[in-house]
């Protein structure tokens, strides 16, 4: 017996035995013999092209399984032939080599002992000796030995140079037995063309591998991956002396040798470049740069939008004044001025946007349109980026909505959109929620499925968290409209109405949530009532700011919150379903991680679980998907819970909306615990409870959008847990990262062309 420890420590022994094996990672579970002592140990990790009978040199640490014991986790391992006739016959009737299995390893090993390896190597004809062994199944095993072989020397390759096992796999699943070559002659290749290894991964095997600091192929994917970079901060374009500069503090070189390089990739079309607009002689570095993708995206979204102001409307006569009195009269009062130009500017303008804060009256404009739209037998169609914002739009206008992905039905095997600018939207009005999410390649897919005599309304709040994707289209498009590039004299275009809601409706602005919500766009850091314990919290309030004095009691209150003073007290609300935790951020103690194992532990104690890489499932845990999955018909942010889990054959089965997926052991990476989330995940959803900790340690990520959005996904309830000095430090940050797009230059380029 072992003692597990943290330390590091090494191993050496044969491989007797795989008892669990990852076809897709790699992962393993199996039993080694120490070649120290003799003792059966066993050991996990990710160990490709292993096979039985090998002897292993591991390097990892002991770590202590709850149900199973001592185990060596291996982080790196290097691997040698068995040179033992013990060692090759279990090598080679491990089923390694098609065509020999255990029968033929005997017969094999019988017949060449310690020299078979070699004998497969150089002198395979050798083999037709050996009985029921004839040339077509003698060809048929040095075929295969020959291609085993060289994904091991591949691997052992690949690790001389830094390359993680992972990465291994990756990279012989996607080029096999051309892995070596490729890295030889093109190792920044790999960084565009496999997920999950990026230029730095590259850039380190590159320079182990001798490639100069200065070589041409490593200054153009620097360059690329410094933009692709700034696209992950939401940027579509950058100004290209900015991007020089950045590019070259990140490749160590000279400014004039970045220069050089991009102009080879915008000549190369690698890169697009947009000259300042009515400039004749622009000054150096003055141009937008951009990656082909998001231009394409956005001249998509500008002659679209161009295109939809220009044809004739499609509905049926309507009358306005007539169709809003009777609006009205359904409703049972009198639309504010405001809200009335919405709706006339929705049914006079082929295309119009909508924007404002929480209980502004967005929901009652909806509503009231979509019953005129009905009464005129118009079809409308709904949508909105998730699941439960689709939801939310569909109960509260009346009318079927769906996620933009499933009315635009992505296609896995074509790896796009069926209902696209070829085959568009059979409808008349096209209504969407929630648009500030939409980054610029789902928008120009959802705008190029417009017909052009279809009418489109883009609801959204400007003031939350932007898109997680690159882009800032609804405030580009925003912009357009206030100063309306399509309506210029002579041009023959429309403007793009927009109405902005500025009143508070909700419960006759009483809600705190809401009041409270306006005082942080209004830059006002006076935080609300502050409540030292949870019993000393008003019972009337929607909103409670609870006091913790450190990240543990912080998490204490959250904890208390959850199990027990909202079950006691508001029985209404189901601790697990209508209650959610935003964090803003993943790590530390009140973040993301540690809050979901310890409210998993509070909340569902008594199920045996599955563990996972990714941890524990149980079932009845709170599940959310984290990228989009287009064969499970999957998307990110959706919520979901467990429904039961298979632990020996490694799956689980969990409900998302009524559906029931399979989730396997491939799969794990895409889920995780919902009980805690991102406040950037909760885009687009609300909740009939939120639980926000908010303490100065976040203060990387404190913004007032952050803190918007966050309280503005409560319905009914919020409760702040925290430091008041971190609310005020959050409302007083509102320079988030401007992002910078190209969109709005389109815009008006169009307008002046037309």
């Amino acid at each position: 017996m072992v003692n597990a420890s943290s330390s590091s420590e090494s191993l050496a022994g044969v491989l007797e035995r795989i008892i669990f094996l990852n076809e897709e990672n790699h992962y393993t579970i199996a039993e080694f013999r120490r070649e120290d002592t003799d003792e059966k140990v066993t050991i996990v990790g990710p160990l490709p092209g292993v096979q039985c009978g090998e002897t292993l040199h591991l390097h990892g640490q002991w770590t202590r399984h709850s149900q199973h014991g001592d185990q060596f986790k291996v982080e790196t391992f290097t691997s040698e032939l068995p040179s033992s006739v013990h060692g090759i016959r279990k090598y080679l009737g491990s089923g390694l080599v098609p065509g020999i299995g255990k029968v033929y390893a005997n017969k094999i090993v019988d017949a060449f002992g310690a020299d078979t390896f070699r004998v497969l190597s150089e002198e395979s004809a050798r083999l037709r000796r050996v009985p029921g062994i004839g040339p077509k199944r003698a060809a048929a095993i040095k075929k295969a030995w020959d291609e085993q072989r060289a994904l091991r020397e591949i691997h052992i390759f690949l690790q001389t140079y830094g390359v993680t096992t992972s990465q291994c796999v990756k990279l012989v699943n996607r080029y096999g037995g051309q892995a070596r070559q490729v890295l030889l002659a093109e190792p920044y290749r790999v960084a565009r063309e496999i997920e999950g290894i990026g230029f730095k991964t590259a850039d380190r095997i590159a320079i182990n591998l001798g490639f100069a600091n200065d070589a041409p192929p490593r200054l153009d994917a620097g360059i690329l991956y410094a933009l692709e970079t700034l696209q992950e901060d939401g940027h579509t374009a950058y100004r290209e002396a900015d991007l020089r500069d950045h590019a070259t503090e990140l490749l160590q070189t000279t400014a004039e040798r970045i220069t050089a390089r991009i102009e080879a990739l915008v000549q190369s079309k690698e890169l697009v470049r947009h000259q300042p607009a009515g400039v004749e002689n622009p000054l150096p570095g003055v141009a937008f740069l951009q990656l082909p993708g998001n231009d394409h995206a956005e001249q998509k979204i500008a002659a679209v939008a161009t295109r939809i102001t220009r044809v004739a409307s499609g509905l049926p006569p309507i009358k306005v004044p007539a169709a809003l009195a009777w609006a009205q009269g359904r409703a049972g009062f009198t639309f504010h001025e405001l809200q009335a130009a919405a709706v006339r500017h929705a049914l006079t303008h082929k295309l119009s946007i909508l924007t404002g804060g929480p209980g502004t009256g967005k929901t009652t404009i909806l509503r009231a349109l979509v019953d005129i739209l009905k009464a005129k037998r118009v079809r409308v169609h709904l949508a909105a980026p998730t699941g439960r914002a689709a939801q939310r739009l569909a109960e509260t206008t009346g009318g079927f909505a769906s996620t933009i992905h499933r009315l635009l039905k992505f296609d896995a095997a074509k790896g796009g959109f069926t209902v696209n600018e070829s085959a568009p939207l059979a409808t008349d009005f096209l209504i969407v929620d929630e648009a500030s999410m939409l980054d610029a390649r789902l928008a120009a897919a959802l705008l190029a499925a417009v017909p052009s005599r279809a009418h489109l309304l883009l609801v959204g709040d400007i003031d939350q968290l932007p898109s997680v994707g690159a882009g800032n289209v609804l405030k580009d498009l925003i912009a357009a409209g206030e100063r309306n590039p399509l309506d210029r004299p002579g041009a023959g275009g429309t403007p793009i109405p927009v109405t902005r809601l500025t009143v508070i409706y909700r419960q006759q602005g009483q809600s705190l949530i809401v009041t409270t919500a306006h005082a942080i766009n209004a830059g006002d850091p006076q935080p609300p009532p502050v409540s030292r314990e949870l019993a000393d919290m008003p019972a009337w309030s929607d909103l409670h700011f609870i006091a913790a004095d450190s990240a543990e009691d912080c998490l204490r209150k959250v904890l208390a919150l959850c199990t027990e003073f909202i079950p006691r007290h508001y029985r209404w609300l189901h601790p697990v379903n209508d209650v959610q935790v935003l964090a803003p951020m993943h790590k530390g103690v009140a973040g993301v991680a540690n809050l979901n194992q310890q409210l998993q532990t509070a909340l569902n104690p008594h199920h045996r679980g599955l563990r996972t890489a990714a941890g524990e499932f149980r079932p009845g845990d709170k599940l959310i998907q984290l990228r989009n999955n287009y064969d499970k018909g999957l998307f990110n942010g959706d919520i979901g819970s467990v429904v039961s889990v298979d632990p020996a054959a490694g799956a689980l089965t969990a409900d998302f909306d009524g559906e029931r997926h399979t989730f396997e052991r491939g799969d794990f990476g895409d889920v995780a615990l919902a009980y805690c989330i991102s406040i950037h995940k909760s885009q687009g959803s609300e909740y009939p409870a939120v639980v926000i900790p908010l303490l100065k340690a976040h203060f990387i990520m404190l913004q007032r959008n952050l803190l918007y959005t966050a309280l503005t996904r409560g319905r009914k309830k919020v409760f702040l847990v925290g430091e008041p000095a971190a609310y005020m430090m959050a409302v007083r940050n509102s320079e988030s990262k401007q992002r910078c797009t190209h969109l709005r230059e389109k815009l008006a380029a169009l307008a002046v062309s037309t």
